[in-house]
């Protein structure tokens, strides 16, 4: 048969040559709401390009503020079209005045031209094994067909509570995908400590491909000078659902004249509006014992001052308190998911931090001022440290090179 369009590629014209490009590793991540999930594939992404100089890593992102992001060498971002999901739990567009089923259909066509422009050696997948609304599919079929491509879903200690959580993976078909697509399964944190997939019936194959790689560090490289200490350190995370802890804050202080240390606020980039104009107001009348800052993207230089911290129990927040091995006060949200409850009552009885939770102690300023109090007594996580702990992104990057050095998957049949 002479050589035409019609012939089987050649193997080694099909096989990426090493020699000429470095590794590429591409996360996705699709931000609905909050920083978390962002956050987590930057700190992936520097991890491993940081392990290996040749090696470079492209986020897709739908975070709105990915752009106020300060991103390492040889990594990138692309911002895929935002939604937004209202109060009732639907979905939007955030800003094309498109429909929702349109917006996901542009999403999922940009995902699977970077997969195959980029064409990566790695793909890491952040918490949603299909993506939102099944986007990612699309991109998962293309790059199992070729064969190249090493595929991990990540999952974060904790996703939900088990019947809950087997129910939405029910509903989205997650199980399948995650047999069918992926080579790995990384959970951000320890065995010990919880298994976010218990009430999921994975096969025996697919637990076998599970890694607890340990909690990510957090970078405690270079940084700026803290605010004049003492102070505590408040903070929502993202700040989109995180207006009454910060309320409890400021009654607290307001409450007690002679509550001590002075109190660092930082709203997060989703508090905003009357809200946060409001809050401002109060901040004000209490004449520097509460001071605040909009968005930090470098809140590592405030946790590394901070004497203490007050926060709410999101993944990044709960790995920055480990990482600074700061006292904390867990202020966990019990909507629409149990994650952050589950993540704080599982530390406290670790002896991690200290839980301020609703049912128990009651959300009140004397139940806040109480708890702002015992942060100066109370004792660092590291008193409470396992081996282990903080090793996710040694692990993550070690388990990469690992797979590079692998033979390519085999193509689907």
């Amino acid at each position: 048969m002479t050589p035409t369009q019609d012939a089987p590629p050649d193997r080694d014209q099909t096989s990426r040559d090493q020699t000429s490009r470095g590794p590429r590793v591409m996360l996705y991540s699709h931000d609905t709401f909050g920083l978390g999930h962002l956050r987590r594939s930057r700190a992936l992404a520097g991890a491993i390009t940081a392990a290996d100089p040749a090696a470079s890593a492209l986020i897709l992102t739908g975070s709105p503020v990915a752009g106020r992001f300060a991103f390492p060498t040889r990594v990138d971002h692309m911002r895929l079209p935002g939604v937004i999901k209202r109060s009732d739990g639907s979905y939007a567009s955030r800003t094309m005045g498109m429909s929702i089923e349109e917006t996901t259909e542009m999403r999922s066509g940009l995902i699977r031209s970077m997969a195959e422009q980029y064409d990566p050696d790695v793909l890491i997948v952040d918490k949603e094994p299909t993506g939102f609304r099944g986007e990612l599919l699309p991109a998962l079929e293309l790059l199992a067909s070729q064969g190249r491509t090493k595929m991990v879903l990540g999952l974060r200690d904790v996703l939900d509570e088990p019947e809950v959580l087997a129910a939405e993976w029910d509903r989205k078909d997650a199980i399948k995908a995650t047999e069918e697509f992926y080579d790995d399964i990384w959970v951000y944190g320890l065995r010990s400590i919880y298994n976010p997939t218990q009430g999921l019936e994975l096969s025996t194959s697919a637990k076998a491909r599970m890694h607890w790689t340990g909690y990510l560090r957090r970078d405690l490289g270079p940084l700026d000078t803290p605010p004049e200490q003492p102070y505590v350190l408040i903070t929502p995370g993202g700040g989109g659902d995180g207006a009454m802890m910060v309320d409890l804050v400021l009654s607290a202080y307001e409450r007690d004249p002679d509550l001590v240390p002075r109190a660092v606020l930082v709203y997060g980039p989703f508090l905003s509006g009357e809200t946060r104009e409001a809050f401002e107001a109060r901040v004000e009348a209490l004449q520097g014992r509460v001071t605040t800052v909009g968005f930090e993207s470098r809140i590592e230089t405030l946790f590394s001052g901070a004497q203490g911290v007050v926060c709410m129990g999101g993944y990044n927040t709960f790995c920055e308190v480990l990482s600074f091995d700061k006292p904390a006060v867990i202020v966990p949200r019990t909507t629409p998911r149990l994650e952050q409850w589950i993540r704080a009552s599982r530390a406290e009885e670790l002896g991690l931090v200290a839980m301020l939770d609703e049912n128990r102690d009651g959300w009140t300023p004397e139940a806040m001022i109480l708890a702002i109090r015992r942060l100066v007594k109370q004792s660092p996580p590291s008193s409470a440290f396992s081996d282990g702990l903080l090793d996710g992104l040694a692990y993550v990057t070690a388990r990469v090179s690992a797979m590079l050095r692998d033979e390519p998957r085999k193509a689907a049949e």
